[in-house]
């Protein structure tokens, strides 16, 4: 009995895992051009992006403020790279981004480890 128990939550399990990261709906915005001619949009770093999926113009420059709520070795950087950005994000501070997106398409952004993904979408 405790043998089906036991792979009865461990299918269960392996069911939440698949769902949380391939089927869980992602959170998508796009950022603001503020007054300075600058798109810019926040990002919480917590277990994860959020929101995890970014969508900016082409040709306008773009600072993305990183805000990392924890200190999980995974999340202390933040790789960019289409765009050639590695950059340490120190815990509990606010980190910018900043650069100018001049191809439209989708690029990834990872954690350091590449375990923790995002999208920005330039449009």
């Amino acid at each position: 009995m405790t043998e089906i128990l036991v792979t009865i939550f461990g299918v269960l399990l392996i069911i939440l895992v698949n769902w949380y990261f391939f089927f869980s709906k992602r959170k998508t915005i796009k950022a603001k051009v503020e007054s300075a001619g600058i798109q810019e949009i926040s990002v919480m770093v917590k277990g994860g992006y959020s929101p995890d999926v970014i969508v900016v113009k082409r040709g306008i420059p773009v600072r993305i403020n990183f805000y990392r709520d924890e200190t999980d070795d995974c999340s202390d950087t933040i790789v960019f790279g289409d765009f050639k950005i590695r950059k340490p994000l120190p815990a509990f501070q606010t980190t910018p981004i900043e650069f100018t997106p001049e191809k439209p398409g989708e690029y990834t952004f990872t954690c350091g480890m590449g375990m923790m993904r995002g999208k920005l979408i330039v449009e």
